[in-house]
């Protein structure tokens, strides 16, 4: 159920911003930017700035980014779960598109009902002695409570817009938002439980390893030393004590034919 393959995540990501796929193979994508996704990720104001100011189209950059460890040698960016790239990807959904609302485009003369899905894109942050993130998609049905995984890839090729098509009109959900919400979040509660954890363990090990450690090294009783140890276990504490921790990064309203999925 987790977003595991990082290419298609990409893929999902650029396709949706508009942006053409020029390769994308084994690991390496390489596209065509658009202008708005050039200012958002290559970090040119000064060259947008000079190029309007001219009265010039400008040109968008290619950008190719790498997540296969045997294609490292190739041209291009080498991108991964925790990689600044990835990080800024990641805050940019979350900043400019945490929530929308959207129509699957239909082209009828006939009266059309589109359902509502409620879409969820979230990470799950697993953190202890090593850290590691998943991204995960829901879909959840608002109307009958049919529940998909990944969500975004079924998504990829059902033509979208802001706007609803002639003829068709939309079914008013028989579950709230807050509620399907719930639902999505004890899904993922289930996820996690059956999974076993022996990072966990590792890093609560490593955690009184280092606790005791550190009490071996201060055998003073002054309150100086007294209070140095203490804020040195709440360090290590926060760094190795096991957590899992769910991040919302993106989501909305899709509104959809029936069959569609």
């Amino acid at each position: 159920m987790a977003i595991t393959n990082l290419d298609e995540f990409l893929q999902s990501y650029f396709t949706a911003h508009g942006c053409k796929l020029l390769q994308n193979k084994e690991g390496v994508i390489t596209v065509q930017l658009t202008e708005e996704m050039d200012r958002v990720l290559m970090n040119r104001p000064f060259y947008w700035h000079y190029i309007k100011k001219i009265g010039q189209n400008g040109e968008p950059m290619q950008l190719s980014l790498i997540s296969n460890p045997e294609k490292r040698e190739e041209k291009g960016e080498w991108i991964h779960f925790g990689s600044p790239r990835l990080q800024q990807i990641i805050n940019q959904l979350k900043q400019k598109e945490k929530y929308t609302k959207l129509f699957q485009i239909v082209n009828t003369n006939l009266n059309t009902p589109l359902y509502p899905w409620l879409v969820i894109n979230i990470k799950i942050s697993y953190k202890g002695k090593q850290k590691k993130d998943e991204l995960i998609s829901i879909g959840l049905h608002l109307v009958n409570g049919a529940m998909k995984l990944e969500m975004m890839n079924l998504l990829e090729n059902i033509p979208l817009q802001p706007a609803i098509s002639d003829y068709c009109y939309t079914i008013s959900p028989i579950i709230k938002i807050k509620s399907g919400f719930k639902r999505i979040e004890n899904v993922l509660d289930n996820y996690i439980q059956n999974q076993t954890h022996p990072w966990a363990e590792e890093s609560s090990q490593a955690l009184d390893e280092e606790i005791q450690m550190l009490k071996h090294f201060y055998t003073g009783d002054t309150d100086t030393q007294m209070e140095q140890m203490e804020k040195e276990i709440n360090e290590i504490t926060e760094r190795y004590q096991p957590s899992i921790i769910y991040e919302v990064i993106n989501g909305g309203l899709f509104y959809l034919t029936q069959d569609i999925l």
